[in-house]
Parts: structure tokens; sequence; C-alpha cells
């Protein structure tokens, strides 16, 4: 670690020092000069129930996609699988409040395709209120609004340089004419990742220990276009429209060697190859109108919205085992059709003098999902031919919030929100099916007490559901490219947690905060042996399993936000410890791992503006991370960092960017998995480190109006 902050410390403190005495000489020329203060927003602004990334005129965008800039934001962590996290719970991404379709890899993918420099603001939701759904904790990615007449844009090109060569290209275009305010994106972007994965599985059973290397290349070219059009009516009403769509056109190419001894001796090997060709085409459509009272702070905001996705991927296994007569070759052919309809309706009341707000709203949601998977070639013994999955499910939600302040000093939130789901699930040739319903009450509250303007605290209560993915449903089996198999479960239920939350705040610059969070039951990925007709038929399979037991979390963190040299400089620096009691649930699902966690995580984000008054924006992160979740437990601490200058010329409304990624080490996830029938550990060595070059031109007004959201918005649910 000493080796990635101390050149970090060193390029801020020297930029410091030369910034201060080029400051000093030219105050000695000048006799009198007015002493101007810059206002700004800090880089990291700590709230009650959020923590907002203020990214707008920060030099972190330059040369970034909006994925990028994510990993960089404070409390949030990606594994190894391109997963969200938030201080490392399970998050649901919105965008301008509103709800994304995509999630793990999809989501990576087409974040990826967004340019940073439409970015205002990201919100990390920690204590969301009951107008989100109930899945934990937000992200919410605020987008820039441009109202200034006439055409305005900007063209982007960027070339990466991980382990091969990277491209990626962005044209963003903005007109507003009076009431009307269109805006188009469209992005292109052709992409290599290189990964490395080494597994080493222990089965309990004979002492079996296998050893395997996996090299993968994936390959993606992902052109996508949104179109957002808004029409102001008059001063109160407004319509719009939004149209995504995003392609992935992707290949893989892998080659996984094995070693399996038991008891110390040999057992086999075994050689595999893998090549994959898919395309997943996605539509996403929303209408919505709003009502804005301005003068009795009424808001009424009615969406109503459809989204598809799709997925075609052909792909083919080779594997020849050793002492085995012919090698397996498995033909895979997988088709994906998810279809959501959805309308939503929320409506926001200021409740006059009384100086409180009231929220009300509910959502209709209706999912059809199918997957289709064929299998062909010469088929090992246990794996079926065919089958279709089918789900169903429809969810109805009702919420209501109202927050007050008291006595200047005491603000309050009380929430419930109400979540009933129907889903009928199954397999039309194996018949195997599953149809269920339950309702939740899910309630939250929020207290901040402010003792003066220099010191407060606050505390906040949440119960979550976290249900799961509907392809995680999907039991049929099939092969990994690592040589095992990978298969849903029908029998999986949702996850309930409860987390309480205590931050107090002094200075306006200082924070301390602690968070608990309980559950008692949850699904991580399991690990079962089934055996064949011969002992090299035998299969490793991982799947989703239920898993019960009390699990206690406790989490300290500090964090300060400081500016220097008149602004110019803006540090955040968060640290914390973390514990985790594990003792019940590994007790009751017979597992030996650690039954106490302890371990270290922060960040630190650094921005340097304008640079010996030269254009110059320097940025520099540091993130100490530790991913331990459920079953799995990390080995080693992973340490990213990023360090990137841009160069500004304003009158051609140019910008050069460099960014170095990770150049001190490349990321490695390491991590093991605890079953009742062995470990199951994997280090994978991330593709994300190298550099990248980026040009930006601009053209039009660029001007950016301050706030995307009104006052009673801003101010509802508690969430200043």
């Amino acid at each position: 670690m000493k080796k990635i902050l101390a050149p970090v410390a060193l390029l801020i403190g020297t930029l410091a020092f030369s910034q201060t005495e080029k400051d000093t000489i030219e105050s000695k020329v000048k006799e009198i000069e007015e002493v101007t203060f810059v206002a700004r927003k800090p880089t990291v602004e700590s709230k009650v129930d959020r923590t907002v990334f203020n990214v707008a005129n920060s030099s972190i965008l330059a040369g970034n996609t909006t994925w990028d800039v994510l990993r960089m934001t404070p409390l949030v962590s990606i594994d190894n699988n391109d997963a969200l996290k938030a201080e490392g719970e399970s998050v649901t991404v919105y965008i301008n409040d509103r709800k994304s379709v995509f999630t793990g890899k999809e989501l990576k993918e087409y974040l990826q395709t967004m340019p940073a420099d439409n970015l205002m603001k990201i919100e990390v939701i920690t204590s969301p209120s009951s107008r989100y759904e109930a899945s934990g904790s937000v992200i919410n990615i605020v987008l820039k609004k441009r109202d200034d007449e006439g055409l305005k844009g900007s063209i982007t090109f960027n070339n990466r340089q991980n382990t091969q060569n990277s491209q990626y290209t962005n044209l963003n275009l903005n007109y507003h004419k009076k009431n009307f305010t269109q805006t188009l994106v469209g992005s292109y972007s052709d992409n290599v990742w290189v990964q490395k994965n080494s597994l080493l599985n222990t089965l309990y059973e004979n002492n079996e220990v296998a050893k395997i290397d996996n090299d993968i290349i994936y390959k993606g070219k992902n052109p996508s276009i949104s179109s957002t059009s808004e029409y102001e009516i008059n001063d109160k009403n407004s319509i719009g429209a939004i149209f995504e769509f995003y392609k992935g056109i992707r290949s893989n190419n892998s080659e996984t060697n094995a070693i399996i001894n038991e008891n110390g001796n040999f057992d086999r090997s075994y050689i595999q190859n893998q090549t994959s060709s898919s395309t997943n085409p996605t539509f996403g459509t929303n209408i919505f109108y709003k009502y804005y009272d301005k003068e009795k702070n009424r808001i009424l905001d009615i969406s109503l919205g459809s989204n598809y996705d799709a997925e075609s991927d052909n792909s083919y296994f080779i594997k020849n085992t050793l002492n085995k007569l012919g090698a397996d070759e498995i033909g895979v052919l997988t088709d994906v059709e998810n279809r959501n309809y959805y309308v939503k309706v929320d409506y926001t009341q200021s409740l006059g003098k009384s100086g409180g707000t009231f929220e009300v709203g509910g959502k209709m949601n209706f999912n059809n999902n199918v997957i289709s998977n064929s299998l062909y070639g010469t088929l090992p013994d246990g794996l079926s031919k065919n089958d279709t999955f089918r789900y169903e499910d429809n969810i109805n939600s009702l919420y209501a919030n109202f927050s007050k302040t008291f006595f200047k000093k005491l603000e309050t939130r009380i929430g419930i929100r109400y979540e009933h789901i129907d889903y009928n699930i199954g397999q039309d040739i194996a018949g195997t099916s599953r149809k269920d319903s339950y309702g939740s009450f899910l309630p939250n509250l929020l207290i901040k007490y402010s003792f003066s303007d220099k010191y407060d605290l606050s505390l906040t209560y949440n119960r979550n559901l976290w249900r799961p993915w509907y392809s995680e449903f999907n039991p049929f089996l099939l092969p990994r490219n690592d040589g095992l198999y990978t298969r849903g479960n029908m029998d999986l239920n949702p996850n309930p947690s409860d987390r309480i939350y205590m931050k107090f705040g002094f200075l306006k610059k200082y924070f301390l905060s602690a968070r608990y969070t309980f559950t008692n039951q949850d699904y991580w990925t399991d690990y079962v042996i089934e055996n064949g007709a011969k002992p090299e038929d035998k299969k490793t399979i991982s799947q989703e399993s239920n898993f019960t037991g009390n699990v206690h979390k406790y989490f300290l963190y500090a964090n300060t936000n400081q500016s220097f040299l008149k602004n110019k400089l803006s540090v955040n620096m968060s640290f914390g410890w973390n514990y985790i009691d594990n003792s019940d649930f590994n007790a009751k699902n017979e597992l030996k791992g650690d039954s106490y966690l302890s371990y270290w995580a922060g960040s630190t984000n650094l921005t340097y503006t304008n640079l010996f008054n030269k254009n110059i924006n320097l940025s520099a992160w540091v993130e100490v991370s530790n991913q331990n979740n459920g079953n799995s437990y990390a080995n080693t601490t992973n340490i990213f960092h990023n360090i990137s200058a841009t160069k500004i010329f304003p009158k051609t409304q140019m910008e050069f960017s460099l960014q170095l990624i990770n150049i001190f080490g490349r990321p490695n996830f390491d991590s093991t998995s605890f079953t009742q029938i062995g470990t199951f550990r994997n280090s994978s060595k991330s593709d994300w480190y190298g550099f990248s070059l980026t040009f930006v031109k601009r053209f039009g007004n660029q001007k950016v109006k301050e706030n995307t959201k009104t006052d009673v918005e801003k101010n509802s649910g508690g969430g200043k």
C-alpha cells in the first residue's frame, strides 16, 4: 500500500507547493488585490440518508465512462463478477430517479457506453425512503440538464490499452428551444478484455484437490443510442419520453487445464477449450407526465414504460479427459427473451405552514421471461438435451412517507412500503414448476438532530428484501468455461435484512458513522457433486442455495472532505473497520469458514483544478477493498488506484486527457467459498489496468442548470 500512497502523496504535495509558490509571487507583484473565495460544492457530501459524489465540475470525468466513475465513487465497490455493491451490500441502480432495466454484466456494458461527461452527480443512498423499491441500497446516477437555447454537444474519442487495445467513441447532442428539450446520445465501443483465473477446489471426501487454470479473452462491440424528449406545456405541466437501445455483440475464447489429485495421488486431468458468440439487443421506453405547482408545492409524476431484452448465444465446448476414450463435445444454444411492463405513480405534497412533506405512490410491474436451452454433440452422462424455462411475475407496491422538521433542529421521516408478488415458474419438458405469492411490509425511519450549524447526529432504520433474479431459478444444467457445471435452483427464497445506521457530523467536514446489519436467511453460491456412470463423468456443479443462520455485521467509518488553496485542491478521505459475526451461520450450515471476520476498508479522492492557472486538472483515487459475502471470504486485500491529467483548451472547447489505471499493481480478486462438501478458491486477475488517452471536442453553450430537482423534491424524504 505504501508503494501506491507514496507517489500519490508526492504528486499532490509537489503540485500544492508549486501552486502556493506561484500564488505568493503573483501576490507580491500586486499592491492591493481583493481576496475572492470561489464557492464550490464539496466533491463528496455526506447527508443523512446518502453520500453524494459531485462530479459535474471535476477532472475525474475526463477520459472515463460512467462505469469508470462508479468504480471510483465512495462507498461503492465492484466484485469479480462485475456486480455493484454499496458498503458491501447489493444495490439497485437508478438513472435520474428512474430504475434501470440493466443488471450485472449488461449494466456494466451499458454504462460503459455512457460518457462520464454527462454526469452531474452520483448519489449512494444507503438508507432509501419507501419511495424506492425494496432491494437494499440505491445508486442514483444524476445526469446534467442543459437548457440554454440552441444546439450544443460533444464528441469523444478514447483509446485504452490494457492487456490488449480497446476503443470507444461517443456523440452527445442537446437541443433546447423555448419549452422543448431534446437530448440524443450515441456510443460505440470495441473492447477486448483478458482474464486469468486460478481455481483450487478441495473436497473433504477422499481429500480431492483440483487445480484449474483458466484463460479467457472477451471481445465485445457495443453500439447504443438513447433519446430524451421533454416538453413544458405550461408552468405546471410537462410531458416527456425516453427511448433507449443497446446491443451487445460478444465473443469469447477460453482454455482450461486441470489436474485432480486424491489423497495426494494423481487421479485425472482434463483440457477444455470453449468458443462462444452472442448478441444481446435491449429496447427501453418510458413515457411520463409531470405536474408541479410551485405555489402549493405539489408534484404528480406518472410513468408508463416497457422494456425488452433478448440474448442469443452459441457456445461450443471440447473437453478431453485423460484415460477417457474420445472427447466430450457439447454445443449449447441459448435463447432468452425478457418482457417488462410497468406503470408508476408518485405524488408529493408539501403541507404548508406545518413544514411537513407527504409522499404517496405505487407501481404495477409485470415480467414475462423465457429461457430456451438446447444441447448437442457427444454429451456426457446426466445432461438433458433441451428444455424451456418460463418465469412470470406481477409485483404490486404501495408506499407512503411523511417527513417533518420540528423546532428547526429535529428532522424526521417515517415511511412504510408494501410489496406483493405473484410468480409462476416452470420447465416445459421436465415438468418441474413452482407457483407462489407473498406480501411484505417494509418500514423505514429517519431522525436527525442538529445541535448547532456545526454539530448533528442522525439515525436511520430500514427493512429490506432482496429477491432472486429470474435466471437463478432455472434448473437446467449447463457447462462452464472452466470445466465445471452450473444450474439454478427453483427452491430459492428471498433474503430479508434489517439495517440501523447512525452518523455524527461536526464542523461540516468530519463524519463518524456506525452501521449494524442483521439477517437470518440468505442465498449464496453453493457447490454439489453428482457422480456419473464412470468416475471420469463426476460433475462439480455450482448453484444458488438457501442458507439459514444469523449474521451480524458491524461497521465503523470516519470520513472528511477538505478544500485547500482557494478551493483548487479537494480531498475526500474515508476509512473504516468492518466486523462480521458468522458463528451461527457457519454452525447451522456446517461450514468450516472463520466465524468472526475483521478487516479494514477505505478510499481517497483527490482533485486539483487549474494547475498553474494553465487549465490543467488532475485527479487521483485510491481504494482499499475486501470482499466478504455470506460463505465467501477474501484472501487478499485489493488496492485500486487511478491517476489522470486533463488539459483544457477553452477557446476551441477541446480537452485532452491521460489516465493511468492501477499502474502499480494489477488487481487480483481472490476469495474462498465454504460449503458442506469442501472449499472452492477462485483467484481472478483483472484486466483493469494500463492507460488511456481521450480527446473531447465540445460545441455550443455548455452551461448546465444548477439543480435538476425542485426544492420540494430535494427536501422530501428526509434526504437533505
